[in-house]
């Protein structure tokens, strides 16, 4: 049944990866910061980070962030994962900063950033990773699905499928 499942989002992530369609709207919601956001729920996120530890997103509030969805099993965020990194060094200084949240198991996480060199946090959400990012626009579920949030924790873009790190730059550019 794991596999199964695993399976699908990998043919799902493949297959939205491939696609040149705009980044879907957001709700409504999305875009501000009151109370009941997606943003508002993500910083109340507890998640252990790859190594097991329990970390509290709160930590990135007032930073710019690029969160980025993400599994082991999905073809285009393991492709995307080495220019992640490289961007995370090169926006460090600029009070930006990329997290993961990984939707798998904490198991498959860990065994996975063991082997993989990855420059930014990496957290485990298991499926209800799945869900936040269908909060924040992702209503097909595919992976991997990026959101840019500005320092005011504002959506600034969503992105689905494998980034296009010229039109990503562009956007961090103009916040």
């Amino acid at each position: 049944m794991i596999g199964a499942v695993a399976l699908a989002f990998a043919a799902a992530g493949v297959w939205f990866g491939a696609q040149k369609s705009p980044s879907p709207a957001l709700p409504a919601a999305a875009h501000n910061t009151a109370a009941g956001t997606p943003v508002d729920e993500l910083f109340q996120q507890q998640l252990k980070d790859a190594q097991g530890v329990q970390q509290a997103l709160a930590q990135w509030k007032g930073k710019a962030l690029i969160v980025n969805f993400w599994a082991p099993w999905c073809g285009p965020c393991v492709e995307e994962m080495p220019e992640l990194s490289a961007l995370q060094g090169e926006i460090r200084s600029k009070n930006v900063q990329v997290i993961g949240i990984g939707i798998d198991s904490p198991s498959n996480i860990a065994a996975f950033a063991e082997k993989t060199r990855i420059d930014y946090p990496v957290y485990v959400a298991g499926l209800s990773g799945t869900e936040l990012s269908r909060k924040f626009g992702n209503t097909q579920g595919g992976l991997p699905y990026t959101v840019l949030l500005g320092a005011d924790g504002k959506v600034v873009k969503t992105y689905l499928g494998r980034l296009k790190f010229g039109e990503l730059r562009a956007d961090l550019a103009r916040m």
